[in-house]
């Protein structure tokens, strides 16, 4: 499972996922985090600024978590199979973890 949460400044969780360039993405399996990178997008690429009908480097993703979404992006997410997740935490790695406690299965 691939999960990506905003991070504009790659140390918290950003509340703004449409303007987000920044993404971690974590590798999850079987419950467990074996990978984290940091993706980084042009501005054309952030999905305020990018086609929500053409392909996107996020796509390939199974959850986004982040710290606030408008409803555009949340049924953007939901049309490409993505779960879409607002979170509280602050921290990338605590959001994760949460994410992997609380919401998963």
């Amino acid at each position: 499972m691939k999960i990506a949460v905003t991070s504009q400044n790659r140390k918290t969780v950003t509340g703004h996922a449409g303007r987000c360039r920044r993404f971690w993405i974590y590798t999850v399996d079987g419950g467990e985090v074996t990978d984290k990178t940091l993706l980084e997008l042009s501005k054309e690429e952030s999905f305020h600024d990018s086609d929500s009908n053409s392909p996107h480097p996020l796509d390939a993703i199974d959850v986004l978590l982040t710290g606030g979404m408008g409803p555009g992006l949340a049924q953007r997410m939901a049309r490409k199979g993505t779960e879409a997740q607002v979170t509280s935490e602050t921290d990338p790695d605590a959001a994760i973890k949460h994410y992997l406690d609380s919401w998963a299965g």
